[in-house]
C-alpha cells in the first residue's frame, strides 16, 4: 500500500506545522558549530570552545526529555513558549558574552540554558502528526518526511553555519544570531499554530480512568486503552523503548565518529574543504531514501526494517576504509547513506507504536537524545583513533560501532519483536 506526501501534507495545518518545524530545526545543526568557531575565534582556545560547546550540548541531553515530559502533560504552546523565549534571550546573552571576552563559566551557563530549554523540535513536530493521522501507512509516511527534513536541516546548517562565522565582512558571532532568528521564527510561527497542537494528558488519579467517558473511549480503542494504562509506567521501562535508545546511542557513536573521520581522511588526501561534500553526499542518500521509503508500507514488521537498516549501515561503513580515494568515498558514502533515514524512522516508529499516547513526546525526545548523546561521544572516540594511526583508523571505528549497533539490535529482539506494526484492531 502506499501513501502519497501530498495527501499527508493536505491535512488542514499539516504543511505549516511542518514548514515551521523546519526552521525551527535548523538551530540543533548549527549551535554547536557556530559555538565552536565562535568560542575559539575570540578565545584563541579549542578547550575553551569546546567546554561552552559541551556546556550547551550535555544541557540538551539532559532538558530535551524533561521539557517532553512536560509537554506530554500540560501541551506544547504552554510549555515551550517560555522556554523557547528564555532560550533565546540565553542565546543572544552567549552572543553579547563571548564579543565582551566574559568569563568563561559565564559562557558556560549561557550555552547550558540556551540548550537546555530548546527542547527537541523533531518531536514536537512528529507529535502533531499522530495527533492529526490515524492510519499508520500516514504516520509511516510522516515520520519519514521528517527524517527527509531532519537532513535536509543537517546538512545545509553546519554549512550555513561555517560560512556565517568565517566570513570575514561578518562577526564571528553571525552564526548564533542566525540560530537565534530561526528559532524565534521557527519556535513561534510552529506554537502559534494551535488548532494542530496535540491535546496535553495531565496525570490524573487512578480511579480516574473508570470514569463512564473513558470506558466508552476504552470500548471504541482497546489497543489506545492498553497503552494507556501501561502508560502509568516511566517511558523507560518500555522494553522496546529502552532497546530502540540502547540502538539509536551506538548509531549516533557510528554518526559521530563518521563526521571525523571523513575530514581526516579528506585532509590526508589534501582537500580538507572536501570533507563537507563526503559529509553531504552522506546526507543525500538518506534523505533520497527516506522521500522512496515513507511513500510506501512495508511488508515487514517494525523489528525486521530496523534490523535489516542497521545490517545495511554496517555492511557499508565497513567498506569506508578500503576507499583508496575522495571519489570512491563519497559513492560509498552515499550508497550507504541510503539506509539511514529508513533506520532511524523504523526505531522512531517503534517508540510511536509501543508507548502511550500520553507519553509520545517524551519517548521521541529520549531516543533524538540518545542519538545525540551518541555523536558526541563518537566524535571523541573517532578522534582518539584518528591521532593514533590515522583516517583508516577512524573509519575501522565507524565501522565497528556500526556493527556493535547489529548486536546490540540482536540481543533487543525479544524486546522489538514485541512492538507491533499497526493497531491490531485495524485503521481508526
Amino acid at each position: 500500500m502506499t501513501t502519497s506526501y501530498s495527501t499527508i501534507l493536505a491535512r488542514p495545518g499539516a504543511r505549516a506545522f511542518s514548514s515551521a518545524g523546519l526552521i525551527a530545526r535548523f538551530p540543533m545543526s548549527m549551535v554547536g558549530i557556530s559555538t565552536i568557531l565562535a568560542v575559539e575565534d575570540l578565545y584563541g582556545s579549542y578547550t575553551a570552545a569546546g567546554l561552552v560547546s559541551a556546556a550547551n550540548f550535555v544541557a540538551l541531553a539532559v532538558g530535551a526529555p524533561v521539557l517532553a515530559r512536560c509537554v506530554d502533560r500540560y501541551g506544547q504552546s504552554r510549555v515551550m513558549l517560555p522556554a523557547l523565549i528564555v532560550s533565546s534571550m540565553s542565546l543572544a546573552g552567549l552572543a553579547v558574552a563571548a564579543t565582551a571576552h566574559a568569563n568563561l563559566a559565564v559562557l558556560a551557563v549561557l550555552a547550558a540554558l540556551a540548550g537546555g530549554l530548546a527542547g527537541s523540535m523533531g518531536s514536537l513536530v512528529r507529535a502533531r502528526w499522530t495527533a492529526i493521522l490515524t492510519r499508520p501507512e500516514d504516520i509511516h509516511a510522516a515520520f519519514s518526511l521528517e527524517a527527509a527534513l531532519d537532513e535536509i536541516a543537517f546538512i545545509l546548517g553546519p554549512v550555513l553555519a561555517t560560512s556565517l562565522c568565517t566570513t570575514s565582512a561578518l562577526p564571528v558571532s553571525s552564526g548564533w544570531m542566525t540560530c537565534l532568528v530561526m528559532q524565534m521564527v521557527g519556535g513561534l510561527w510552529f506554537l502559534s499554530q494551535r488548532a494542530t497542537e496535540p491535546v496535553p494528558h495531565p496525570r490524573r488519579p487512578q480511579h480516574a480512568a473508570e470514569n463512564a467517558e473513558e470506558a466508552e473511549e476504552a470500548e471504541e480503542t482497546a489497543w489506545d486503552s492498553a497503552r494507556e494504562t501501561a502508560g502509568r509506567r516511566p517511558v523507560l521501562r518500555y522494553g522496546a523503548v529502552t532497546a530502540v535508545i540502547a540502538v539509536f546511542l551506538l548509531l549516533g557513536v557510528m554518526f559521530g565518529a563518521n563526521d571525523v573521520a571523513a575530514v581526516a581522511f579528506a585532509t590526508q588526501a589534501g582537500h580538507k574543504s572536501a570533507s563537507g561534500l563526503v559529509l553531504a553526499v552522506w546526507g543525500v542518500g538518506s534523505f533520497a531514501a527516506a522521500l522512496v521509503y515513507g511513500s510506501r508500507t512495508w511488508g515487514w514488521p517494525l523489528w525486521k526494517q530496523l534490523l535489516a537498516g542497521m545490517v545495511a549501515l554496517a555492511m557499508g561503513t565497513s567498506s569506508f576504509s578500503l576507499a583508496p580515494n575522495l571519489v570512491v568515498l563519497s559513492v560509498l558514502a552515499l550508497m550507504t547513506g541510503l539506509a539511514i533515514a529508513p533506520t532511524l524512522t523504523s526505531g522512531n516508529n517503534i517508540v510511536q507504536v509501543t508507548v502511550a499516547p500520553s507519553q509520545l513526546t517524551e519517548g521521541l525526545a529520549w531516543v533524538s537524545t540518545a542519538l545525540n548523546v551518541g555523536v558526541s561521544v563518537g566524535s571523541l572516540l573517532a578522534g582518539q583513533a584518528v591521532d593514533a594511526d590515522g583516517a583508516r583508523a577512524g573509519y575501522l571505528t565507524v565501522a565497528a560501532f556500526a556493527w556493535t549497533t547489529v548486536l546490540a539490535g540482536i540481543v533487543s529482539l525479544p524486546a522489538l519483536r514485541r512492538a507491533r506494526t499497526s493497531h491490531p484492531l485495524g485503521d481508526r
